[in-house]
């Protein structure tokens, strides 16, 4: 299978896995306990109907949006994403210039392996950084200082990784971060030459986010589930995201609410946008979908914060039924990791390109002209 030969998401995630050695493409496609929720993510799409109008007049479209403040050109964003380099070596630069290339918000993640400072030198298109409260405050000042001077336009607090979640998939591979070569896990590397010539011979693998509070740390082999057990602080509460908020002084999202109280509550500490999401299944397994809990929740927030529908999304149509149910915008991050894994800045591009002409195509299909035209009279649900 080649590049040439993906035309949606499920085609870049069977070349990723042709292209990884397993415990790299387990890291990726795997997800918490019996991994059910990550299923359920996309299934939900599935519970509700698209009912399009005719003779609209379809010939010119607009698919921008404005998000968080800043235009876009699609009601897509990029999910922030940790690792990206351990996948392939161009890792965040490669997702960076796709969202550039497509006028798409950006998602750096707190574990990204190219800094925000090189990221703001890539692209000047909207930039989110995804923070994770450490127990060191000294480091979470540092991360919102660097990107108050790189400039990025919103700080994504997420709020759904108190404790890691059982991700059974890395128990077994043993994956770490950085990856660790073990006995179990040799031969897989070995069988994949390509991808380890570029991990090795590289430029060293680095989370540079992390590293000037860490140093050596940054590059000693973890776990995920080690990293937030044991760095992340699990005191964090309702105060501790107000406080965050009024330290960054900028536009600020809450990543991971999924309860309509929870929603409520982030309007009243003065949130400017929610990412709805079960952070791709990883975490509590047995979680509703996000788009399950999209019409509850914006029947309890009335308009008065924008939500984005985070995870499960593969389809230009599950991006318009979350717009129907009333999101801003619909966002996820296997949707761009498998094609990063498959052929770095090329893949992405590839797969992109096919969620807009999805999105093109099915809009036209819907009888509208702008994304503001879909409402919720054309959604059925089963």
């Amino acid at each position: 299978m080649r590049l040439k030969d993906c035309h949606n998401i499920d085609d870049f995630r069977l070349l990723a896995k042709s292209r990884l050695p397993w415990p790299v493409f387990d890291y990726i496609d795997g997800a918490g306990d019996d991994e059910l929720t990550r299923a359920r993510n996309t299934a939900a799409y599935a519970s509700a109907d698209l009912v399009p109008n005719v003779l609209a007049g379809v010939a010119d479209i607009d698919t921008s949006c404005t998000i968080m403040g800043r235009k876009s050109a699609l009601p897509l964003v990029l999910s922030p994403t940790a690792l990206q380099r351990v996948f392939h070596w161009e890792g965040e630069r490669a997702v960076a210039r796709a969202a550039h290339k497509f006028g798409l918000w950006c998602g750096i993640s707190s574990l990204a392996t190219v800094s925000v400072e090189e990221i703001a030198a890539i692209t000047q298109g909207p930039k989110m950084f995804q923070l994770y409260v450490h127990k060191d405050k000294g480091l979470n000042a540092s991360m919102i200082q660097r990107c108050k001077d790189a400039r990025f336009d919103a700080i994504a607090l997420t709020v759904d990784t108190i404790v890691g979640g059982k991700r059974e998939r890395c128990l077994r591979s043993g994956f770490s971060s950085p990856p660790s070569f073990t006995p179990s896990s040799f031969f897989s590397y070995a069988i994949k030459p390509r991808w380890a010539l570029d991990y090795l011979l590289r430029e060293k693998f680095r989370m540079p986010m992390l590293e000037t509070h860490f140093q050596a740390d940054s590059r000693k082999a973890m776990s995920i589930g080690d990293y937030f057990t044991s760095m992340l602080d699990q005191s964090m509460g309702w105060d501790t995201a107000a406080q965050i908020r009024q330290e960054w002084g900028g536009t600020f999202c809450l990543k991971g609410v999924m309860s309509a109280g929870d929603a409520r509550r982030a309007v009243e500490i003065g949130a400017d946008a929610i990412m709805i999401s079960n952070h791709g299944g990883r975490q509590l397994d047995g979680s509703r979908a996000p788009f399950d809990q999209l019409r509850e929740i914006v029947d309890a927030v009335g308009g008065k914060i924008e939500i984005i529908c985070d995870g499960g999304v593969k389809r230009g149509t599950h991006v318009l039924k979350s717009l129907c149910a009333g999101a801003t915008a619909a966002s996820g991050g296997r949707l761009y990791l498998y094609a990063l894994a498959a052929a770095g800045y090329a893949g992405v591009e590839r797969a992109v390109a096919i969620l807009q002409d999805e999105i093109i195509r099915d809009m036209k299909l819907m009888g509208v002209t702008s994304v503001d035209q879909l409402q919720p009279d054309m959604l059925r649900w089963r």
